[in-house]
């Protein structure tokens, strides 16, 4: 079931209609901070360094994590220290172990600060490089400086995790590495590298920022979304930016469960509530969502993403590529409504898709919503390709179940229309009853779905064994014969033929039968394409290719 959608009949409500609330896209920088950082950029880029290193196994053995600290705090900061001038840090890039430990510490900021300040007498920053070509020139650069400067220390991390481990090695550092060893199975999802997620994802931080900076009646530590949260450790990733653009607040981020943090369930809870008397919206988002700390390494995503840069088949042109978005539906009653709770009774809402699955109905009764908070109604992962969903509310007119319902009105969300609101959000009433809000994530490619049908028996050439084909060769016979199978796609289109050889010769009325060939020369061949139809079902292999 996949995709949403958005009609003309559908009328969409402003929060700042309510007197208490906000809406985002209304919150200006003075309400909140200056960012002196292009969060998007810079997300961007610590979602692929994150990817690099969750890749580079060799990384985390513990010998290796060990040098790649001594390194980090023998070697690196020293040089990053006296190439700095000022508050502004060369435009240099140490090598991925030492980047590694430097990233993990900047997430701890007190302790960074304060390490700095005892060894430099200064915040030391960290270069704003967000372009690959630029990184790999930094690289360079700083290989060639670093070679200069410590000619007895290879630039690259050359530690045998067979070596015995120092004696000392600085146990706080290695605790801040050890315990973002999992890091990036927070943000693993490919969406998260797209650019109009990171700027809904920053514009949802700066709501996160204010709502820290005008809530004085905290009780518990808030818990930040998985958006908010890559948005926050990049902030915290460039320390003398982050330092200076939360002065205002660093009283309030105090309130705020770090990132590596343990949150209870009821801090979500208060978050959740909190969020939702500031801006009249769900806490919870497609893309998102809080997962505790507990559930890190345990949840599995329902859908496997099958990360890649590009799409990986560039051979087989047949083979058309599908894409997937998360989709989440929160509603909530109109308090008018709790005069009609007999009518409430009655009605349904349902979840249908704009294109294609035709048969699927979703269905929940609309009494099971609330009228004070949004509840999540479904959370789906959709084909780009259905379009979007309807909702349809229908009324019981008698009997069970869903029979014999009535039709009162219908919303729809199209994913273009989502992709082009802000935060991907919108929100809709149906019969000015239900107020519906959806969100989802950016379309990503995810693996190809393929599956294999049989078909009919073909000859040598490829042509089905028929009677049409016999009457175009003039009823000569139909030499050979092949078992035959379809290869279909996500969407039903025929991809590839695929054939297996079991018997030649001709077979004639009363006469000739093909015979059965040895298993050794059985012959399998993939033909590329869908099928020429000559008449109905009946058509021809595509042309073999040579590969």
């Amino acid at each position: 079931m996949y995709d949403m959608s958005f009609n003309s009949r559908g009328s969409e409500i402003s929060s700042s209609s309510m007197s208490t609330t906000r809406s985002l896209s209304e919150i200006s920088e003075t309400e909140t901070i200056r960012l002196g950082l292009d969060l998007v950029s810079a997300a961007r880029r610590n979602v692929r360094f994150l990817r690099a290193v969750d890749d580079s196994q060799w990384l985390h053995q513990k010998p290796v994590v060990i040098e790649a600290i001594r390194r980090y705090d023998e070697l690196w900061m020293p040089l990053l220290s006296d190439l700095s001038v000022g508050s502004t840090p060369p435009m240099i890039l140490p090598p991925l172990d030492v980047e590694w430990v430097w990233f993990c510490h900047t997430l701890n900021p007190v302790s960074y600060r304060k390490y700095c300040e005892a060894k430099f007498s200064k915040l030391i920053g960290k270069p704003t490089i967000f372009d690959e070509e630029n990184e790999e020139y930094a690289l360079m650069r700083c290989r060639e400086i670093w070679v200069r400067r410590y000619p007895n220390d290879p630039f690259e991390n050359e530690d045998d995790s067979g070596s015995t481990n120092p004696v000392s090695v600085n146990q706080e550092l290695l605790l801040e590495v050890t315990k973002h060893r999992f890091l990036y199975s927070k943000f693993s999802e490919p969406y998260r590298s797209e650019i109009v997620y990171l700027i809904a994802a920053r514009q949802r931080y700066k709501g996160f920022l204010y709502m820290l900076k005008r809530s004085t009646d905290v009780c518990s530590p808030l818990v930040p979304a998985s958006d908010i949260l890559l948005m926050w450790l990049t902030h915290q990733s460039y320390p003398t930016i982050y330092a200076e653009d939360s002065k205002e607040v660093e009283g309030d981020l105090e309130k705020v469960v770090p990132i590596r943090g343990t949150a209870t369930k009821k801090e979500v809870e208060e978050t959740k509530n909190l969020w939702e008397r500031t801006f009249d919206q769900p806490y919870e988002k497609a893309g998102g969502g809080i997962v505790l700390e507990s559930e890190v390494t345990s949840v599995k995503p329902p859908v496997y993403w099958d990360v890649s840069d590009t799409d990986f088949n560039s051979k087989y042109k047949s083979t058309h590529p599908r894409f997937l978005l998360e989709v989440c539906v929160f509603v909530r009653l109109r308090a008018k409504m709790k005069a009609m709770q007999e009518q409430v009774k009655r009605d349904n809402l349902r979840l249908r898709v704009v294109r294609c699955h035709r048969e699927l109905k979703l269905d929940k009764t609309v009494s099971s919503f609330s009228y004070t908070s949004w509840q999540k109604a479904w959370h789906l992962y959709c084909e780009f390709g259905t379009k979007g969903i309807i909702f349809e509310l229908r009324r019981h007119g008698g009997g069970y179940c869903f029979k014999g319902s009535s039709l009162q009105d219908t919303v729809t969300f199209h994913w273009n229309d989502l992709l082009r609101a802000p935060s991907l959000t919108l929100e809709r009433e149906v019969d000015q009853q239900v107020k519906i809000i959806t969100s989802i994530t950016p379309p990503a490619q995810a693996p190809y779905l393929l599956k294999c049908v049989p078909d009919r028996v073909t000859d040598d050439s490829g042509a089905m064994i028929s009677d049409v084909i016999l009457k175009m060769n003039q009823y000569r016979p139909q030499e050979g014969r092949w078992l035959s199978r379809t290869v279909l796609d996500h969407a039903g289109r025929e991809c590839f033929v695929v054939r297996i050889r079991v018997g030649e010769g001709f077979w004639r009325r009363g006469g000739e039968i093909p015979s059965i060939v040895k298993w050794e020369d059985r012959i399998i061949e993939i033909r590329e394409g869908s099928w020429s139809y000559v008449a109905g079902s009946i058509g021809r292999a595509p042309v073999q290719r040579e590969w």
